[in-house]
C-alpha cells in the first residue's frame, strides 16, 4: 500500500511538472508534454522498466507527434530545472539562447538556471566544466565535447576564430560578458529588454551572465565559404542566435534532428539560423 500510495504522489507531482512546462502564450496550456499514463504500466518504483523514462546511455527523443515548441520544451526539460515563464526576463533569454539546453550529451554540464548573477557564480559554475583547448589557438577553450567536435571541424576544413587568437573567442569570464556589454549597451538598454521591448540587442550581445560563452559551448568564427558552414554542421556547430553572424552555438545534433527537437529554420540575408521556436 505504501508502494502505492508514493507512486500516486509521484505521478501527481509529474502531472503538475508537465501541465507547467506548456504554459505559454495562450494555446499550448491544455497539453500535456508527458503522457502520464503511461506511468500507470510501472510495476514499481523503479521507473527504469517504463516507456518513458530514459537509462542514462539513452538519448532522449521528442514525441513528433507534438509541436515545435511542445518539442523543445520537453527536450529542455531533462536539462533545466524550471522552464520560465512567457513574459519574464529570463524568457526571453531562453528564447534567445536557450538552445544549449536541448544537450544530449551527458559529458556537457549546464547551468541550472538562465542567467549567472555574478562572477562567483559563473566561476562556481565553470569550475566544474571540463575544458579542453581548441587547436591551433593561443587560449580558446571550450567543455571537452565542444572542443572535440570543433577540433575535428577543423580537420574538414580552415575555420579561424574571429579575432584570430584570443580567449575571448571562447569562453568568457563574467567580466568579459559585462565589458561587452557596456561596450555596446548600458542600463537603459537592460531595462527594455526585461521588459521586452528591446530584443534586436540580444543579437549583438548578451546581458551580463546570460551569454553562452560563459557555458563554454559557444565560439565566435570567421566564416567565408560553405565548406567551413558544411564541416562545423556535420559536427554539431550550428548558427542559433539570429544576426549574431560570427556567433556560433554547440548542439551536438545533426541537422536533420534539428526540427525534430523543435528548432525552426531562418534563412536571414543569406546565413541559416535555427532558432529556438519560443
Amino acid at each position: 500500500m505504501q508502494q502505492i500510495l508514493w507512486k500516486t504522489v509521484f505521478i501527481t507531482m509529474l502531472f503538475f511538472i508537465s501541465f507547467t512546462l506548456v504554459a505559454s502564450n495562450g494555446n499550448t496550456h491544455q497539453k500535456l508534454l508527458t503522457n502520464i499514463t503511461q506511468f500507470n504500466n510501472c510495476p514499481s518504483l523503479d521507473l527504469s522498466s517504463c516507456t518513458n523514462t530514459l537509462p542514462p546511455s539513452t538519448l532522449f527523443t521528442p514525441n513528433p507527434q507534438l509541436n515545435e515548441q511542445e518539442r523543445f520544451l520537453s527536450a529542455i526539460a531533462h536539462n533545466l530545472p524550471i522552464i520560465p515563464q512567457p513574459g519574464t526576463f529570463e524568457y526571453i533569454l531562453l528564447r534567445a539562447y536557450g538552445a544549449v539546453f536541448v544537450k544530449q550529451e551527458p559529458e556537457i554540464k549546464l547551468p541550472s538556471k538562465v542567467i549567472l548573477d555574478n562572477e562567483q557564480e559563473t566561476q562556481e559554475f565553470q569550475s566544474t566544466l571540463a575544458m579542453t583547448k581548441v587547436n591551433n589557438t593561443h587560449d580558446c577553450y571550450l567543455q571537452q565535447p565542444a572542443a572535440a567536435a570543433f577540433n575535428q571541424a577543423q580537420i574538414q576544413a580552415i575555420i579561424p576564430l574571429k579575432s584570430g587568437y584570443g580567449s575571448g573567442d571562447c569562453t568568457r569570464t563574467f567580466a568579459t560578458n559585462l565589458r561587452f556589454w557596456h561596450k555596446y549597451a548600458n542600463n537603459q538598454t537592460l531595462e527594455k529588454v526585461r521588459q521586452g521591448k528591446e530584443t534586436k540587442i540580444l543579437g549583438l550581445v548578451a546581458p551580463p551572465g546570460t551569454s553562452q560563452h560563459l557555458w563554454g559551448l559557444a565560439i565566435d568564427l570567421r566564416i567565408t565559404n560553405q565548406k567551413q558552414r558544411e564541416a562545423l554542421n556535420q559536427n554539431g556547430w550550428f548558427q542559433t542566435v539570429e544576426n549574431d553572424l560570427p556567433h556560433w552555438t554547440y548542439i551536438s545534433l545533426s541537422k536533420d534532428n534539428l526540427s525534430l527537437f523543435g528548432f525552426k529554420k531562418k534563412v536571414v540575408r543569406g546565413i541559416t539560423y535555427w532558432i529556438t521556436p519560443l
